[in-house]
């Protein structure tokens, strides 16, 4: 399970460096990250201050799965393991979505966002929430 935290660790490492790209005034990547309608519409829009919350965030995840390895031996062993349940329950209900535009069981297929999700977004979450799941099992 050692490799596959810090594969974790890294992807989380990844996706919060993108939101800072993002925050900071990136535009690479974006057009395709937020939920849109069929009208091209964006769901919405979110702010700097949201978008840093969400990349320190992530970046609190990769911390979390790099110390399921005891690699911070201060941290008691609980938290590593609820933070990582925690990790595993929120990737997999991204995975499954909210039913309309997000998600594998995602209604709203057409758009930009939504050809990304279903190729990219959805089966990452997937793999994340399941394999924190077995991290924190075993």
């Amino acid at each position: 399970m050692e490799i596959i935290s810090y594969g974790n660790a890294l992807i989380f490492l990844g996706l919060a460096f993108i939101h800072f790209y993002w925050a900071f005034g990136g535009w690479r990547f974006a057009s395709a990250a937020i939920p849109s309608q069929q009208t091209g519409e964006k769901l919405f829009q979110p702010g700097i201050t949201a978008t840093l919350i969400v990349a320190i965030g992530l970046l609190t995840f990769g911390f979390i799965m790099v110390a399921t390895n005891d690699f911070f031996p201060w941290i008691p062993k609980e938290i590593v393991k609820w933070g990582t349940y925690a990790i595993a329950v929120i990737f997999s209900l991204r995975s499954i979505g909210d039913f309309k535009y997000v998600g594998f069981f995602k209604r709203i297929r057409t758009t930009d966002f939504a050809k990304k999700d279903t190729r990219i977004y959805s089966p990452l979450c997937l793999y994340l929430g399941v394999s924190a799941f077995l991290i924190a099992w075993f």
